[in-house]
């Protein structure tokens, strides 16, 4: 397992940044739920359809993929991916063929990349998913949550346009509830032309950060050599929020040992997390499943906001990025009056969406298991009389 996972890691370090959490991150969100759904039968259900991967290992498997566009997965490389578990890595390869790579937003096949985040406004006063529709599509990681829980559930086919099957709805869900607790997987910043915050629900155009994506992040007092380097905000959350709350080891120290230490110190803050629940984990006992993605993309929302309330914004101009006008410019750290860094902050909030997530996909995993609609009755069975009948 050791080398499956490092495998994956060094796949996962040659992939652009852009709408990725960091593997670190859903790999202590995974390892969490593993270890609350360890010995129980929803965890024996788990690792039967993921052929014997877990969470940990799969939950970085939709970023992994992304690796697979450049060249199809008719590419001799690409067939070597998951080569152990041959049916799953069959499913993977029909998920990718479902849903391409792809520019045109106004395709009818989408991209799996869209799958992974939602782009609700951030602008004054503050909407929830439902409140209108800039940013939102049918293809974003709200809408595919819910298709991912329909598959599991028995309430839409395996063989479906999407190729969603129930092993490859379990490997994106491991993953999407990591990305949807992620902020800036869920609020993206608007502005306007001459580089102000804007409202896309308002007249005039508009142009988006994409999550972060296209802001370079400048924070006081970063020691060098990292000073001169300009993280995308999107990046920083996704990683170095990450990082911040595991040991890091001299950069002196040889690579192997100092992966060793890292995946020795996430092994034992996923241990830590998995230990007690977080305060408020849980949602209203009556709100349906399908709901729940909703929800918390809701309670994530102004987490988006603070994260860019926290900074200013400077030299914001429209600008090409991958063949789309988005809003490039920088995000500079704010002082504030509670006191607390940029750094100190994010990473305090990214340790407590780390802790919900790991409790939350273990509960919905075990809850979209157990909770599949009754079978329709054939025409020709005979119904069992009720106890008032006999």
């Amino acid at each position: 397992m050791k080398k499956f996972r490092l495998s994956l890691l060094l796949l996962f370090a040659a992939l652009a940044p852009a709408r990725a959490y960091g593997p670190e991150g859903h790999q202590i969100i995974g390892e969490i739920a593993d270890k609350l759904l360890a010995h129980t039968p929803t965890g024996a259900k788990v690792s039967e359809l993921l052929d014997g991967y877990t969470l940990r290992e799969v939950a970085i498997i939709p970023d992994t993929i992304k690796q697979w566009d450049a060249k199809g997965v008719d590419d001799p490389m690409v067939q070597s991916y998951f080569s152990s578990h041959p049916k799953i890595a069959e499913q993977l390869r029909a998920f990718w063929k479902a849903n391409p790579p792809n520019e045109d937003e106004n395709s009818a096949v989408p991209n799996h990349h869209w799958f992974h985040y939602t782009d609700v406004p951030l602008a004054e006063p503050l909407e929830k998913y439902t409140d209108g529709k800039a940013g939102r599509t049918q293809w974003d990681i709200v809408h595919m949550m819910r298709s991912c829980i329909a598959v599991l559930r028995g309430e839409e086919p395996e063989e479906n346009v999407r190729a969603i099957t129930k092993p490859i709805a379990v490997i994106l869900l491991a993953h999407f509830v990591g990305d949807i607790h992620q902020p800036l997987h869920v609020g993206a910043e608007y502005f306007d032309a001459q580089g102000q915050p804007a409202n896309p629900d308002q007249p005039g155009e508009t142009f988006a950060d994409e999550g972060g994506n296209s802001l370079h992040l400048q924070l006081n007092g970063t020691p060098p050599p990292f000073a001169a380097k300009h993280p995308k905000l999107h990046g920083y959350w996704d990683s170095e929020t990450v990082f911040a709350n595991l040991p890091q080891p001299p950069l002196t120290m040889p690579k192997e040992e100092r992966r060793a230490k890292m995946d020795a110190g996430e092994e034992a803050l996923a241990k830590r997390l998995a230990k007690d629940a977080p305060k408020h984990w849980k949602l209203p006992a009556d709100l349906p499943l399908e709901k729940y993605p909703e929800a918390w993309a809701d309670e994530i929302l102004p987490l988006a906001r603070a994260a860019h309330v926290r900074l200013s914004f400077e030299h914001v101009h429209p600008g090409l990025d991958h063949e789309k006008t988005v809003a490039l410019g920088d995000a500079v750290e704010r002082a504030m009056p509670d006191g607390v860094s940029y750094r100190t902050w994010s990473a305090k909030v990214v340790l407590h969406e780390m802790h919900l997530a790991g409790w939350r996909l273990a509960d919905l995993l075990k809850q979209t298991m157990n909770s599949a609609p009754a079978p329709e009755p054939s025409p020709n069975d005979t119904p069992t009389p009720s106890p008032n009948d006999k």
